[in-house]
C-alpha cells in the first residue's frame, strides 16, 4: 500500500485496524518475537494472528497514527528474512484469513467469484454470516450440484449472522413455492433464500411478482442455482454482489441438465 492511500484510510477508520502479510524466507529461532517487540515499542497492537502456512503469516494489527504504519512497514522492508505481501485495512477475505488460517480460494479471471469444497463448510458459514450481516442490498449468488450443502450453509450462515431466513423457494423438504408472505417475514433485516431453477421454471405470475418486490429490498438475499436465474429472468451477473462455488471435490464440474431437464 503507498504511503497516501494509508494516510487516508486511517482519518477514515478511528479504530486504524490493519492487515499485515508476510512471507518468511528463513524461520530463524526468535523471528517472530523480534517483529513483534518492533510493534511493541511502536505501540502497535496485535488483534489477531495466524499463519496461513508454512511460509506466510498474517496477522490484523492496531495503530492510533498512519505514520507509526507507514514506519513500520519501512523498518519490516529492511528485515532480510521476511518479504511484505500486504499492509492495507482489512478486507473481509483478510480477516476470514487470519480467522481460519486459510485462503478463500478465488477465480482468477473474476474476482467476484469464489470458491469452497465441503471441507471447508465452516469457512463458507463464515462468509456467508460475514455477507449476510451488511446492510443494504447484497444479493449472493451459490452454486453447486444438488446436496452438497447449499441450503444448509446458507441457514447456518443467517445464524451466524443473527437473522432470520425466509424461504421464498427451495427443495430442502419438499418443492417450496410461495404466493404471498406475512409482514414479519418481508422484514428487511432477514435473509432471503431463492432456488433460481424452482422461482423460474415452475413460477406462478403471484410468485413472480412478490419475487420482484424481494429483489428491489434492500436485504440480503441468497440465490440458489444462479446461472438458471440469469439465464431465465431480467437480472444479470452484474446484479451480483459476489458468487460463490460450492464442490464436494475441487474437480468437480457443476452442471445443470440433469435436473434441469426434469423441471
Amino acid at each position: 500500500m503507498k504511503d497516501n492511500e494509508i494516510k487516508n484510510s486511517c482519518e477514515l477508520n478511528e479504530c486504524c485496524e490493519w492487515y499485515l502479510e508476510y512471507v518468511i524466507h528463513k524461520n530463524r529461532p526468535g523471528l517472530l518475537g523480534d517483529i513483534t517487540s518492533l510493534m511493541g515499542m511502536l505501540d502497535i497492537n496485535i488483534v489477531a494472528i495466524n499463519g496461513m502456512d508454512d511460509r506466510t503469516r498474517g496477522m490484523i494489527i492496531h495503530a492510533a497514527d498512519h505514520e507509526i504504519v507507514e514506519m513500520m512497514g519501512k523498518m519490516l522492508k529492511k528485515v532480510n528474512n521476511i518479504t511484505i505481501n500486504a499492509l492495507r485495512p482489512p478486507k473481509l477475505v483478510d480477516r476470514l484469513a487470519v480467522r481460519h488460517g486459510r485462503y478463500i480460494e478465488r477465480d482468477t479471471d473474476d474476482h467476484k467469484t469464489f470458491r469452497f469444497i465441503r471441507d471447508e463448510l465452516g469457512l463458507l458459514v463464515d462468509f456467508l454470516g460475514e455477507l449476510c450481516k451488511r446492510d443494504g442490498h447484497q444479493l449472493i449468488g451459490l452454486r453447486g450440484m444438488p446436496r452438497v450443502g447449499k441450503t444448509e450453509s446458507i441457514i447456518a450462515g443467517s445464524v451466524c449472522a443473527s437473522k432470520r431466513w425466509t424461504f421464498v423457494s427451495s427443495t430442502l423438504l419438499r418443492q417450496t413455492v410461495r404466493n404471498q408472505m406475512s409482514a414479519d417475514e418481508m422484514l428487511t433485516s432477514n435473509v432471503f433464500i431463492i432456488d433460481g431453477i424452482v422461482s423460474t421454471l415452475r413460477a406462478t405470475e403471484q410468485h413472480k411478482e412478490l419475487l420482484q418486490e424481494i429483489m428491489a429490498m434492500p436485504a440480503a438475499k441468497v440465490i440458489e442455482h444462479p446461472d438458471i436465474f440469469v439465464r431465465e429472468s431480467r437480472y444479470t451477473y452484474d446484479d451480483f454482489t459476489c458468487m460463490i462455488e460450492l464442490r464436494n471435490t475441487p474437480d468437480e464440474v457443476i452442471h445443470y441438465d440433469d435436473f434441469t431437464n426434469n423441471m
